[in-house]
């Protein structure tokens, strides 16, 4: 059997990220109003530190609560991920230029 590509150990990385914060404190399924901030001040860390409004992290979590149920699920952790992806991205074509 073949070494993952690239892709998929991004793929294994980013789902062993959410299982290691999710269902601390209940379901496995969400993060929590205490596993997000946590998740977010330990693997985003350079974020979090640099941001101003000491609510951020409410407002973010509010915003990425697509179906309103107070928890972030995996699909809307993802919406977060992919977000910082693009924008890391775009930073990065912008600097090119």
């Amino acid at each position: 059997m073949s070494s993952p590509t690239e892709t998929e150990r991004g793929i294994e990385a980013r789902v062993a990220v959410f299982r290691r914060y999710a269902g601390k404190d209940s379901n496995s399924f969400m993060l929590s109003k205490t596993e997000f901030p946590t998740f977010m001040n330990t693997e985003l860390a350079a974020f979090t530190k640099n941001q101003k409004d000491p609510g951020v992290l409410d407002h973010l979590m509010k915003r990425l609560d697509m179906n309103s149920d107070g928890q972030p699920d995996f699909q809307e952790f993802l919406n977060l991920i992919g977000g910082l992806e693009v924008a890391c991205h775009e930073s990065f074509s912008c600097s090119q230029k």
